[in-house]
C-alpha cells in the first residue's frame, strides 16, 4: 500500500515521464532521446493542466452564478472528479486497483485480446471507483475488485476499437485512449450518430469548426468562437460587461492554447509510439499494439472544446427540468471537455450532433448519478472524505454519471 501511495503521490505529471522513459529503453530508444520524450510529454501535461486550470477556474464562479440565478434547490452536491478520485484511490478496491488493473491488462496482451498498453496509472481511479461502489452495495470486497477487474478489460476493448478513428481524427499515430469516463459514451454516441445519418434534413446539417471558420473568415476561427461563447455565457449568467469580456477572452484562450499544449504532448509521444511500433513489429510480426493515454491528449480539439462550452449551460438547464434528478452540477462542469472526447471523433467534429448527444447522455447522466448518489456518499465516508460545508449527499458528472460503471454496478448487486 505505501508503494502505491508513493507512486499516486508523485502525480501524473511526474509518474507519466518516468514510466514513458522506462517504456522508451525496454523498446530499445536510446537513453538521450527516451529521457527528453519523457520531460517533454510531462511539459504538455503541465500545459494542458494549465489550459484545464483556466477553464475550470472561470467556469466555476460562471456555473455558480447560473445556479444561483436559476433558484436550483438540489440536495445531492456534485463534488467533482478530484474528490471522487480521492474517494476512489482511498477505498478497499483502491489499494489494490494498479496491480488488478496492470494484471488485466498483461493478461489480455498476452491473450492478444488486447492491443493496448495502458500506461495511463493515474485514471486506474475510474476503476477503484466502480469497485468502490460495488464494494459499498455489496458490503463485499472481493467483488468489488472483480468489478474493478471487468470495467478495466472493457476499458482496454473500448479503447483498441475507438483507436483507429482516434488516430485518424486527433493525429495520434499508435495511441489509444483506455479512459474510464470519456470510452463510456462511445456505445451510446456510435448508433445515435448512425440515427442521424438516416433522418432526413439533420443528416444534411454538418457544423464544424472548419465550416465555420470558412463561412465566417476570422469570425469562425476557434479563438472567436471562445470569445463569442464565453462572453454568451456571462451574460447568461448575469455577469457585467467587463466581466462578460474577461471570460470570453478567457474561454478564447482556451481554445487557442490547447490545441498548442497537445501539440507539445505529441512532440514528446511520436518517438516513443515509433519506438513501440519497430519493438512489437520485430518480436511480434504482425501484430499491432497502442499505447494508451489519458483523454487530455484529446481535449485540445475545437470541436471538443465548444461542444464542452456550450452543453456547460445546457447542463445547468437539464438539472432544473429532468424529472427525479436531484444533482447540483458544479464540481464536474469542467470536465464536460472529457466528456464528449470521444463523442467528437465519431460525429466526425460535427459540433450540432455531437451537442444533441452531449445533452442526451447528461439528462440521463444527471439520473444515473442522483441513483448512485447514496453510494457514492457511503464510499465517501468509508474513505474518510471530508465533505463540502453543508453537504450531507454527494455524487459527481465524473464518474457518478459514467453509464458504464451504473451497469457494472447493477449487474455485481445481483450477485451481492
Amino acid at each position: 500500500m505505501s508503494i502505491i501511495n508513493a507512486i499516486l503521490d508523485l502525480g501524473a505529471v511526474v509518474m507519466l515521464p518516468i514510466l514513458i522513459f522506462i517504456l522508451s529503453l525496454i523498446f530499445g530508444e536510446k537513453p538521450g532521446r527516451a529521457l527528453r520524450s519523457g520531460i517533454i510529454i510531462g511539459i504538455g501535461f503541465i500545459g494542458i493542466n494549465l489550459v484545464i486550470g483556466l477553464l475550470s477556474n472561470n467556469l466555476g464562479p460562471a456555473a455558480e452564478a447560473l445556479v444561483k440565478n436559476s433558484g436550483l434547490k438540489l440536495d445531492v452536491i456534485d463534488v467533482g472528479w478530484p474528490a471522487a478520485a480521492a474517494i476512489a484511490f482511498a477505498s478497499k478496491v483502491g489499494a489494490f486497483v494498479i496491480p488488478i488493473g496492470l494484471v488485466v491488462n498483461v493478461i489480455m496482451l498476452v491473450t492478444r485480446t488486447t492491443k493496448t498498453v495502458n500506461v495511463d496509472l493515474w485514471n486506474y481511479w475510474h476503476f477503484a471507483f466502480t469497485g468502490a461502489l460495488v464494494s459499498a452495495a455489496t458490503n463485499n470486497l472481493t467483488l468489488g475488485m472483480i468489478a474493478a477487474a471487468i470495467n478495466a478489460a472493457i476499458v482496454l476493448k473500448l479503447a483498441d476499437w475507438t483507436a483507429p478513428i482516434v488516430q485518424e481524427f486527433y493525429g495520434l499515430p499508435g495511441i489509444s485512449l483506455p479512459h474510464g469516463f470519456s470510452l463510456a459514451y462511445v456505445p451510446v454516441a456510435i448508433p445515435l450518430n448512425k440515427i442521424f445519418d438516416k433522418i432526413p434534413g439533420i443528416n444534411k446539417i454538418d457544423i464544424n469548426p472548419d465550416s465555420i471558420s470558412k463561412r465566417f473568415g476570422v469570425l469562425g476561427e476557434p479563438m472567436m468562437v471562445g470569445l463569442i461563447l464565453g462572453i454568451v455565457l456571462g451574460l447568461i449568467a448575469k455577469y457585467d460587461i467587463k466581466d462578460s469580456l474577461n471570460l470570453g477572452m478567457s474561454m478564447a484562450g482556451v481554445m487557442f492554447l490547447m490545441p498548442r499544449m497537445v501539440r507539445i504532448l505529441m512532440e514528446g509521444l511520436i518517438p516513443v509510439s515509433e519506438a513501440a511500433k519497430k519493438f512489437m513489429q520485430k518480436r511480434f510480426a504482425g501484430n499491432e499494439f497502442y499505447i494508451g493515454l489519458d483523454s487530455a491528449v484529446a481535449i485540445g480539439h475545437p470541436a471538443a472544446i465548444a461542444t464542452a462550452l456550450i452543453l456547460v449551460p445546457v447542463t445547468i438547464l437539464l438539472a432544473l427540468v429532468v424529472p427525479g434528478n436531484r444533482v447540483l452540477p458544479f464540481g464536474d462542469l469542467a470536465t464536460i471537455p472529457f466528456m464528449v472526447a470521444m463523442i467528437a471523433p465519431i460525429c466526425r467534429g460535427n459540433v450540432f450532433r455531437s451537442v444533441i448527444i452531449g445533452t442526451l447522455v447528461i439528462a440521463v447522466g444527471l439520473l444515473i448519478a442522483t441513483n448512485v448518489s447514496p453510494l457514492h456518499t457511503q464510499a465517501a465516508i468509508d474513505a474518510a472524505f471530508q465533505f463540502p460545508e453543508g453537504a450531507t449527499t454527494i455524487s459527481s458528472i465524473c464518474d457518478g454519471a459514467n453509464p458504464l460503471t451504473w451497469i457494472i454496478l447493477k449487474v455485481m448487486q445481483l450477485f451481492g
